[in-house]
């Protein structure tokens, strides 16, 4: 396994390199036409300080601008235990050194994606239309693809092509269209003075078509490798579930998504499960789809019998693909030689798929409680949905007339965890445990003793956890008792 991650870091940083060369070279060709023939080194140094500007950009803040950008929230275990199962599940069977940050976009598109520098700093974001719509084994595959992406190393990778990608677009869009506006001034200029007026329109017409494919060139190389790493991805997956069928069918979900994702944009749709700006009942295989179209990859998965290694993955790949020719194979030589054997797990009867009118809710009450609504359940039986910007300290239920005191405002000083000064009079104190009494099994929220606002989901299901902002354990208890 090792071998195969080395294998794809240096086909990573070799195909980093030809893009940043890339780079360069239409750097140098656009410094050469407005500076003349001494002007290539000026565009190569302004080509290599965007570049590297970019690049550090990337590596220190990239996960986080991506992050803030697709509207994604960082969520407790009790806002969606399941999921959090999952991913803990995920990261002990893929050996990862820490679990990754959890973050929830609140949209009904299903969808997921990972982000980060490596997988000691990775995050794996999905929407709450993707946990309202799958089953647990559908959501499973979800998590290990994402997971995949990690354990291979591509996260980093796919933010360090897209900044470059993103580079060239800009050098190429900045010099077409300063040629729009000046007309060609400077080589009009320079052919009146020099008489070569012949050479000057020939070298126009170079830089013109070079500044046109370069960054066409550049994302079609950022397209070819995107789309062979999520077909090892999906074979990381299966082989750490052991169950293809959950990815598929979860695919297969995912590609009848109406909705849109308008968090989602070119630059960041790369690193979806799936392509977020393909409309439903529609399939890219051309060579401007960052993704493998969604009924190969279901075909693939689906055709996988003898095992869950790599190999077994590969062979069904060359069903599809091949037709008795001899291709190149989509996994690295080391993973096709993995001696171990890994056995598919029984197929599972189908889980009984919840009413549209029941996800339509569920995914509803998941957006708000990712947004910070408060909701707080009456005796009449409704749940009244706080928004967090409601400001009165109390709230009638409009149903039954019933005065409900709404959780204050989390202060300043716990939004992102106590103050150092706090934490450590915490920890020499012995703190109480709070109990609070559940009244059903709605959304729920209650304000712990340090003044922190707690959200139970409908499927937690555990007696007591620790807050994360005083560390005091808060138990769990229904009514009845």
């Amino acid at each position: 396994m090792w071998e195969l991650i080395n294998q794809n870091r240096q086909r990573s940083l070799i195909l980093f390199i030809i893009m940043g060369l890339c780079l360069l070279l239409l750097g140098s060709v656009i410094g050469n036409y407005y500076a003349g023939r001494d002007g290539w080194a000026f565009g190569i140094m302004l080509a290599l300080l965007i570049w590297i500007i970019m690049s550090l950009v990337s590596f220190f803040s990239g996960d986080k601008i991506i992050l803030a950008i697709s509207h994604a929230k960082k969520v407790t275990p009790q806002i969606h235990p399941q999921l959090f199962n999952i991913v803990e599940e995920m990261k002990i069977s893929a050996g990862l050194p820490k679990i990754p940050n959890i973050y929830i976009i609140p949209e009904k598109a299903p969808n997921a994606f990972a982000t980060g520098r490596s997988p000691q700093n990775s995050s794996i974001v999905v929407t709450a239309g993707l946990l309202e719509r799958l089953n647990r084994d559908e959501l499973q595959g979800v998590i290990a693809h994402e997971t995949g992406h990690i354990l291979n190393r591509d996260i980093l990778y796919m933010t360090f092509s897209g900044v470059l990608l993103g580079s060239i677009v800009i050098l190429s869009h900045g010099f077409l269209r300063s040629l729009w506006f000046s007309g060609g001034g400077r080589s009009r200029r320079s052919s009146s003075r020099s008489g070569g007026g012949q050479a000057q329109i020939i070298f126009l017409v170079v830089s013109i078509v070079f500044a046109v494919l370069a960054p066409i060139l550049a994302r079609l190389l950022y397209l070819s490798i995107s789309r062979k790493r999520e077909y090892l991805a999906d074979a990381t997956a299966v082989r750490l579930t052991r169950y293809p069928e959950g990815l598929a069918s979860a695919l297969e979900k995912i590609s009848q998504n109406t909705y849109e994702l308008p968090a989602a944009n070119k630059a960041t749709a790369g690193l979806y499960i799936v392509n977020p700006l393909l409309k439903a009942g529609k399939s890219l295989s051309n060579l401007s789809s960052t993704h493998p179209p969604i009924d190969e990859r279901i075909r693939i998965l689906r055709n996988i019998s003898n095992g869950a290694n790599y190999k077994n993955y590969n062979d069904a790949y060359n069903k599809l693909y091949s037709k008795g020719n001899l291709i190149t194979p989509i996994i690295p030589a080391s993973g096709l030689n993995d001696p171990h054997k890994v056995p598919l797990k029984q197929k599972v009867a189908p889980a009984e798929e919840r009413s549209a009118r029941s996800q339509k809710k569920g995914v509803e009450d998941l957006i708000r409680a990712v947004e910070k609504y408060y909701f707080i359940p009456c005796d009449c039986g409704l749940n009244i949905k706080v928004p967090p910007d409601y400001t009165n300290s109390t709230i009638a239920c409009p149903k039954c007339d019933r005065i409900w005191p709404v959780p204050a405002v989390l202060p300043d000083i716990l939004k992102n965890n106590l103050s150092p000064q706090k934490q450590q009079q915490t920890a020499k104190e012995k703190l109480e445990p709070f109990v609070y009494h559940r009244k059903g099994k709605n959304w729920e929220s209650f304000q712990c003793t340090c003044g922190a606002v707690k959200q139970l989901s409908p499927s937690f299901n555990k007696s007591s956890f620790e807050c994360n902002h005083c560390g005091r354990r808060i138990i769990i208890k229904s009514e009845a008792e």
